[in-house]
């Protein structure tokens, strides 16, 4: 059970500050929702009076775009800040009150990687610069709104002869980090946190391992922390990537199975799901694209694919923050016990949405892995 939960929100431009207490004074509601990899985002819901200055005051800051103002959301819990958004304001709705009640202004945006999703530079050259230097590079230009590089070098470093090969840029900074992500086996997003203001841009492996949060408990009395939880098993979903491999000195290809299991993405469940093309005998490539790639290169984005088509066990529910002691925190490792042996053990957190009004503070959670049974005897309580 906790003490205490407080939430701090800092509103301003490059640097944000404290929000005025007037401010403070006519929030309803907050809303997070944080994906493993896919773009995270909020919305803050206010009560204000019509003639109110707050009603333009997320508008126009010293004559900069709605889009430039930017929003960090600390939960304090415990005395312990823990960072749930770090992002700018996207959209600004108003819905006037009836007979003199207030109106409603609800402000919705995204995390700070709207901000490489600006402009596009298609066509500017990048000689002789690998993948993670281009990243790297891309990334310093954003770090006066304190986002820290952390790119993880790839299984194949190439970097092009300026006689060969010169890499071009192709669309916005997002789209072609996206881009080189993918094209690596890798994943890209930005983590805020765990200082103020500070963000980490994180492009690497899809990482499943590390410590372990409290564990969740269902139906165990005096011991229960979450409201509800729903477990699926979809076993159509597993199916293990083909890779075509040209080989340039005899022009002759060959398919190439890959193992769906990793060092950074191991087994959290003793019985897998059935392999669905491997069953019905579908050799189909996974990318036809990846064909005359490097074969490392190739492999890693197929390896990458298998782990995640392999995550057919997942899990939904909801949890109240002040029974569970704690911040629940996605791209995370969680353990589930009371649910039976079946669905008991490990679980990686692949999406949190953090619903916080006056008095209560509840998250909705979404857990998947890649098997049924747990391969652990006990989880941490």
């Amino acid at each position: 059970m906790l003490d205490s939960v407080h939430l701090r929100l800092l509103v301003g431009q490059a640097n944000p500050q404290p929000a005025p207490r007037p401010l403070l004074d006519t929030l309803e509601s907050v809303e997070v929702e944080v994906h493993d990899v896919e773009q995270s985002g909020f919305s803050l819901t206010f009560s204000i009076d019509k003639r109110s200055s707050l009603n333009t005051f997320f508008l126009l800051t010293n004559g900069q775009p709605l889009l430039f103002m930017r929003v960090v959301i600390v939960a304090v819990v415990n005395g312990v800040s823990n960072v749930l958004m770090d992002g700018v304001i996207t959209n600004n709705r108003i819905a006037p009150g009836d007979k003199g009640s207030n109106s409603t202004m609800t402000l919705m945006g995204t995390d700070l990687t709207t901000l490489m999703d600006l402009s596009a530079f298609t066509g500017r050259p990048h000689p002789a610069t690998s993948a993670e230097a281009r990243v790297s590079q891309i990334l310093s230009k954003y770090q006066s709104y304190g986002v820290k590089p952390q790119v993880i070098p790839s299984v194949w470093q190439y970097v092009p002869p300026k006689t060969e090969q010169v890499p071009v840029h192709k669309g916005t900074d997002l789209a072609y980090v996206q881009t080189l992500a993918r094209e690596a086996g890798y994943v890209f997003y930005i983590e805020p946190g765990p200082a103020l203001g500070s963000s980490t841009g994180y492009w690497g492996p899809q990482k499943k391992v590390g410590p372990l949060q409290p564990a969740l408990s269902c139906d165990m009395d005096a011991y229960t922390n979450v409201e509800r939880m729903s477990f699926s098993f979809e076993q159509r979903k597993n199916r293990m990537p083909t890779l075509i491999n040209y080989q340039f000195d005899t022009g002759d290809s060959k398919p190439i199975q890959l193992p769906d299991t990793t060092l950074l993405n191991p087994e959290l469940g003793q019985v897998p799901p059935a392999t669905i093309n491997l069953q019905s005998q579908d050799s189909s490539p996974y990318r036809p694209d990846l064909a005359k790639k490097p074969l490392p290169l190739s492999q890693a984005a197929g390896l990458s694919k298998a782990a995640d088509d392999k995550e057919a066990v997942s899990c939904s529910g909801g949890l109240d923050v002040t029974r569970y002691g704690t911040v629940l925190k996605a791209r995370q490792l969680v353990g589930v016990r009371g649910a039976g042996v079946v669905f008991d053990g490990l679980y990686y957190v692949k999406d949190v949405t953090h619903k916080i009004k006056r008095g209560e503070y509840r998250q909705d959670f979404t857990l998947t892995r890649n098997g049924l049974v747990s391969t652990v005897p006990t989880v941490t309580p």
